[in-house]
Formats: C-alpha cells, structure tokens, sequence
C-alpha cells in the first residue's frame, strides 16, 4: 500500500489492540466490581489502581523511549536534507521551524521540500497543514 496522508499513521497490533484494550478492560472491571462486590471492595479497588498504572506505565514508557529516540532523528535527518538541498547549515531555519514543521517534511519529496520549507517559514504552515500541501508523498515506513 502506497504511504500518504491518510494513511501515515502506525500501529503496533499487540500494543496498541490486544495489550492496552485488555488493560483497559481490567480497569472497567475492576471498578464495576468494587461497586458490585462490597465484601471484596478493598480487594477490587487495588486491582483498578494496579490496572491503572500498568496501563499508564505501558502507554507512557513506549512513547517516551521510542519518540525521543524516533525525534532526534528526525531533526537530523531535516539538517541532512537541508545541507544536500542547499549546501549549508540548517542552524539559520532551524530555529524558526517546530519540531512538528520539521517531521511533517519529510515527507515531501526533494523539489516540494523547498517550496514547503519556504512556505512554512513566511506563512507559518502548521505540521499538519505542511502534511496536507504535500503532493508526492515521501513514505517513512521505519518509524517507531
């Protein structure tokens, strides 16, 4: 399947639907049963907070480690491409640009990256916005 806006998000299927759902349910259940259940409410009530922070714990870990790692090197590749396109040091834009701005072009191909770049810095195109304008989409299928 061809990569593009629609369709750029990714999922890991035992994380994102299978581990956390089941969380998620532990955690409904938990709670429906220290109502339902008064002789074990104690009980129930500590397997909701348990439930609870395993799932927040799994949410939050596999983001932080993944994302700051996946954002380094994204900036990087944004001074990379920015030094083969125009033969200097990105510092000067850099500095004008979110990290959002910077993700979303990369997926621009070579002669869209000027124009987006150029746009984003005098129009203040948001990630999204960048995302949207791009014509020949430029796959990133090796992100976390």
């Amino acid at each position: 399947m061809k990569q593009q806006y629609s369709n750029h998000k990714k999922y890991y299927i035992p994380h994102h639907f299978i581990f956390l759902p089941m969380m998620l349910a532990f955690i409904i259940l938990g709670i429906r049963q220290s109502f339902k259940d008064a002789v074990h409410q104690l009980e129930w009530t500590l397997f909701s907070i348990l439930s609870f922070c395993i799932f927040y714990l799994a949410i939050m870990l596999r983001q932080h480690y993944a994302l700051g790692n996946q954002n380094r090197i994204v900036r990087l590749e944004f001074r990379l491409r920015y030094l083969e396109l125009f033969g200097e040091s990105s510092k000067k834009v850099e500095g004008q640009l979110s990290f959002s701005q910077m993700a979303a072009l990369r997926f621009a191909a070579d002669d869209e990256f000027t124009v987006l770049l150029d746009r984003a810095l005098k129009e203040k195109l948001s990630g999204d916005e960048i995302k949207k304008a791009v014509k020949n989409w430029q796959a990133d299928t090796m992100r976390v």
